[in-house]
């Protein structure tokens, strides 16, 4: 009887030890690992493109650097257009990719007579920083960028962000905040930071067969709020949406790919619909994997590309409708009888 008692007891504590291992490694392990993915992680995604540069495709470029406001280093290529330029673009790529990513949309532009600029995100590719943020931190890296090109290289305006899922985030917000901006191409981005995180939260789920159907709650929840306090930021006040608006009547065209899960068209369409530019634009290009519409949909894309640009109103030189950049980066003077869209009191 003894026998029996001891054995139903240690069976009880191998049950609970094992039940609580469970416990820590799910609500955890798991979501400590989902933060490292989403900050600090640097996995790269192999590109067709991995060793090229410029001019690979017959392009003149120098390689540059600069510093964002908050001093992270930051490395790339500037690409002169071959004539007068029509003006200047400015990639951002995606997360876990560099600025090869963005290569081929370089490419494209060049053929039409833009200035481009490629650099590497923070904590990414060449670029230095200890820490990424799906985009909110990156905000900087385009904003430092957008200065440098028109500073150091005296970029010919307009100056367009171009960027894909995470890079596209970024220069919506740096938009936001920015008014040398004046016009984004946004691919496959997001609608907001704890959006994003819970849908994906969902695809991991189905995609690790191991994985038991919990529900987002707590798991989610702790990924969210670990992310943005070891990136520094407030979930809050990473919305893309809002972000749309402040932007106001500078034009934004939207991509999306069709069949893609992790962002499907429906946000492109919100996020659409709360632009308030008369030029906004929005096409969802064929194909199934995400970040990947300019290569499954490359004629519609590129169409659709040069139909928004051509829509652009040209930039003048005194009497520009754009703005023009002080002495400092972080202090953005409008032209007489334009009003500013900057998001800053």
């Amino acid at each position: 009887m003894a026998s029996k008692s001891r054995l139903w007891k240690v069976t009880r504590i191998l049950l609970y030890s094992v039940a609580s291992l469970l416990v820590i490694f799910l609500f955890g392990v798991v979501p400590w690992f989902l933060t490292t993915i989403i900050t600090t992680g640097q996995f790269h995604f192999h590109d067709p493109d991995d060793g090229k540069t410029p001019q690979s495709y017959g392009m003149d470029f120098h390689p540059i650097e600069f510093a964002s406001s908050d001093a992270i280093l930051l490395k790339g290529w500037y690409i002169p257009a071959s004539g007068q330029a029509r003006g200047t673009i400015i990639y951002c790529h995606g997360l876990n990719r560099t600025r090869i990513e963005m290569l081929p949309m370089a490419v494209f532009a060049h053929s039409l007579g833009y200035n481009g600029l490629l650099f590497d995100l923070r904590h990414q590719g060449e670029s230095g920083g200890a820490m990424k943020s799906l985009g909110y931190m990156e905000r900087l890296d385009a904003e430092a960028a957008v200065h440098y090109a028109l500073m150091e290289e005296k970029a010919a305006r307009p100056v367009i962000l171009w960027g894909i899922s995470m890079g596209a985030a970024a220069a919506l917000l740096a938009a936001a905040d920015s008014p040398d901006v004046a016009a984004v191409i946004s691919d496959s981005t997001f609608l907001n930071y704890t959006d994003v995180i819970r849908h994906h939260y969902y695809l991991f789920r189905g995609f690790v067969w191991w994985f038991p159907p919990l529900p987002s709650f707590p798991i989610a929840d702790e990924v969210i709020h670990w992310a943005a306090w070891r990136a520094n930021f407030d979930p809050d006040d990473f919305d893309l949406e809002k972000a749309v608006k402040r932007i106001g009547d500078r034009p934004v065209l939207f991509v999306a790919v069709e069949d893609d899960r992790r962002m499907p068209p429906s946000i492109a369409q919100k996020l659409y619909a709360d632009a308030q530019s008369p030029l906004k634009k929005l096409v969802v290009v064929p194909g199934t994997r995400h970040g990947e519409g300019f290569k499954s949909g490359n004629q519609q894309y590129e169409e659709a590309v040069t139909h928004f640009l051509t829509s652009l109103p040209a930039a003048s030189s005194a009497g520009s409708a754009y703005f023009r950049l002080s002495e400092s980066p972080r202090l953005v003077i409008p032209t007489k009888n334009r009003r500013s869209t900057s998001s800053r009191p």
